[in-house]
């Protein structure tokens, strides 16, 4: 099995103030879109229940509403959540929070969040162009930098982001983890430390473009240039053992009960 060093040597120049997302030695389980059994999915009430779970670590998505306010929601659209034929930057953040999810839930802001739950660690997925400006208004409001990681499919996206919220910690966008997947295949280390420069993290399934993601090797090249390797979404507590048995340092989950369960049994095996 490997493990990054620790995070003091690992030659990034993040600010020690900045660290805190990744401070705590890995292995990690992070909630995706909190715990939603008996909770409509992100939503306070999921991510209340993941932390009562024993999470610290939670998975969400944001957009932008009509009125510029950075939304928790994965979808562009409220169809498969709500039923209603409507995006989610065609309403205002008090129209939204009138929508019924279930279970006396709504949509709520990130700034909502990052207040309710200030010792909660966030990783943040900006699905749109709109969500940008407002994610770091209210991270930086919040003053939670240092407790957030943010990503996006979008390269461009991701920078706009980190751009305004300097130190924090940042997993790839498809177009960088591409090139250094096909690097590290072909054996060619350099370019695979090339094209995670200034990443702190690599979040990605287990396949991808029919190639698988996640071995051994893989694991190995990404942890030579310095970055974690979190996987995505894994929810048999099997799959999520061989997969830190590999050496991945963190499991993106539906059931973070399940994934914190896993790891005290583990840790409990080697006392």
């Amino acid at each position: 099995m490997t493990r990054l060093p620790p995070r003091s040597s690992r030659g990034k120049s993040r600010s020690p103030a900045l660290s805190g997302f990744l401070a705590a030695s890995p292995p990690r389980v992070l909630a995706h879109r909190g715990l939603a059994i008996e909770a409509p999915e992100n939503t306070l009430l999921a991510f209340l229940a993941a932390m009562a779970a024993g999470a610290t670590y939670i998975e969400t998505d944001v957009h932008g509403s009509a009125d510029g306010v950075a939304v928790i929601s994965h979808d562009p659209d409220l169809t498969r959540v709500a039923g209603r034929d409507v995006r989610v930057n065609q309403l205002t953040m008090a129209e939204l929070r009138k929508v019924e999810l279930g279970s006396g839930q709504h949509f709520c802001s990130l700034a909502e969040v990052l207040e309710a739950l200030p010792d909660a660690f966030f990783n943040i997925d900006i699905k749109s162009s709109d969500a940008i400006l407002p994610t770091i208004g209210a991270v930086t409001s919040a003053g939670a930098a240092s407790r957030v990681l943010v990503t996006s499919f979008s390269d461009e996206r991701r920078r706009a982001t980190i751009a305004g919220l300097p130190g924090v910690v940042t997993s790839a966008s498809a177009r960088s983890f591409i090139s250094a997947l096909i690097w590290a295949k072909l054996g060619v280390q350099f370019m695979v430390t090339r094209a995670l420069r200034d990443l702190d993290a690599v979040q990605v399934p287990q396949r991808a473009y029919g190639i698988r993601v996640i071995t051994a090797h893989t694991v190995r090249a990404f942890h030579a240039a310095h970055v974690e390797v979190h996987a995505w979404t894994i929810n048999d507590p099997v799959e999520m053992s061989r997969l830190f048995d590999l050496g991945v340092d963190g499991i993106i989950t539906d059931r973070v009960d399940m994934g914190l369960n896993l790891l005290k049994e583990r840790a409990a095996s080697r006392t």
